[in-house]
């Protein structure tokens, strides 16, 4: 498994999120297309913003705590048919692990909200984007300052 952490939520060239995962060195990035709502809790978190009522994920971690649960990490561990798959480790009162199975949009909104560790295995790690690689691409691709365009007009 891989330690990963959320660098951001991003939207794409069609506005829709994605949430950007990174290895711990920032070398390599995970892109996962997640729901408006699911990018909302998570840029909430990320920004320590404390809603007046709970959240799901909030509600979640109250039930874990009022249960004698708690969480110990994520994993993003498939991709199906272009659908990425995470699972919910958690222990609990008895001590024994319990895995559920989630959206990955879910489980990295919980492992924020109870602040456990996020991996990914290798097999999932082979959808990831070297960084390195993307800011060439972008570099090379994108007009310097002052440079004419030739991509046409852009809709501002």
């Amino acid at each position: 498994m891989i330690p990963v952490k959320v660098r951001e939520v991003v939207l794409d060239q069609v506005q829709n999120p994605l949430l950007l995962l990174v290895d711990i060195e920032e070398s390599m990035v995970l892109p996962i297309g997640i729901g408006f709502w699911e990018a909302q809790a998570i840029v909430l978190k990320l920004q320590g913003h404390v809603p007046p009522r709970p959240l799901t994920h909030d509600l979640f971690k109250a039930l874990c705590s009022h249960l004698g649960a708690s969480v110990k990490k994520v994993i993003i561990n498939d991709i199906r048919k272009s659908t990425f798959y995470a699972e919910i480790h958690l222990t609990n009162s008895a001590q024994e692990e319990v895995v559920v199975d989630a959206r990955p949009s879910d489980a990295v909104a919980l492992a924020l909200t109870v602040g456990c560790p996020i991996y990914i295995t290798k097999n999932v790690a082979t959808y990831t984007v070297s960084i390195k690689d993307l800011l060439e691409e972008q570099e090379k691709d994108s007009p310097g300052f002052g440079e004419p365009d030739e991509g046409g007009p852009h809709l501002h």
